[in-house]
């Protein structure tokens, strides 16, 4: 089952992609594949880059996000270990396919594997919005892949199902059980399925992507494997990264797709709430 569900949504995804990109115009046929890889590496590169130094570009407001970023994520960690009572709690009734694809899905070898038969159906059929997404699948992977591997052995916080509590650290620890922050399946997953659902125009469309991204972060819930926070961050991670990343395609014309209209996302974080607010 899980790897029908699998198979399901990369070819869900290339058929949209094919139709959708239709309508595009190619200006970079005349290019060979050779040409084609050798450019879309380049972007990858490039955009990675630009990920990295974005702090740099910071003005006061971004300042300001990040500031109650952190204070909200820290009032969300309190509630950390009656999430994890609740959702540790529904495993008993949770579908046993979701568990399988939840976990796979968000494991470097599925996401890579996923990502490569995109690139290379857009490679081999010139199709430039495929391109440009896997260029973006990839490099924001790359970056936010990159942050949460350090991040995880730096924080060095106990994973629920250690036993150990949500405040219990131990930095640089090479135990995987003190590899619970931030989670990298929920990194993963997110990253493919926000690059993806930004290449579509129709809500339901970005919902039904959407919906197979959360997949993996509740399971990783469900299972124990990280706490509400770990996977808070996570998202949020994947979520600022591929935004970034896709800013810099877009602004540097590196592709003549032009991409729908964006989510606009929004931090809200008051005395009765605290989350994401997504404008289609």
């Amino acid at each position: 089952m899980r790897h029908i569900l699998c198979l399901v949504y990369s070819l869900y995804s290339l058929v949209c992609f094919g139709q959708h990109a239709n309508t595009t115009e190619h200006t970079q046929n005349s290019l060979t594949v050779w040409e084609l890889l050798k450019y879309d590496a380049k972007n990858t590169a490039q955009g990675v880059a630009y990920a990295y130094t974005s702090p740099l570009r910071w003005d006061n407001d971004d300042f300001r996000k990040l500031t109650t970023l952190t204070v909200g994520v820290f009032a969300l960690s309190l509630a950390d270990e009656t999430a994890n009572e609740f959702f540790t709690g529904q495993k008993e009734n949770y579908p046993q396919f979701a568990l399988d694809f939840g976990f796979r899905f968000g494991k470097p070898q599925t996401f890579f594997a996923l990502n490569a038969g995109l690139y290379g159906y857009g490679l081999l059929t010139k199709n430039e919005a495929v391109r440009k997404t896997s260029v973006l699948i990839i490099s924001s992977a790359i970056t936010a892949g990159t942050l949460q591997s350090f991040s995880k052995t730096a924080f060095g916080r106990a994973r629920p199902s250690s036993g150990k509590g949500y405040d219990d650290f131990n930095p640089f620890s090479s135990e995987a059980m003190y590899h619970s922050f931030p989670s990298g399946h929920t990194v993963l997953s997110v990253t493919m399925a926000h690059a993806i659902a930004k290449q579509f125009d129709n809500t339901w469309v970005k919902i039904g992507i959407y919906s197979v991204g959360a997949i993996t972060p509740i399971t990783r819930l469900v299972e124990g494997a990280h706490w509400l926070t770990d996977v808070a961050v996570g998202t949020i991670l994947s979520v600022v990264v591929v935004d970034s990343i896709d800013k810099f395609l877009f602004t540097k014309k590196k592709y003549t797709y032009k991409n729908p209209p964006k989510i606009s996302w929004n931090f809200t974080f008051s005395t009765n709430q605290i989350g994401f607010i997504g404008t289609f």
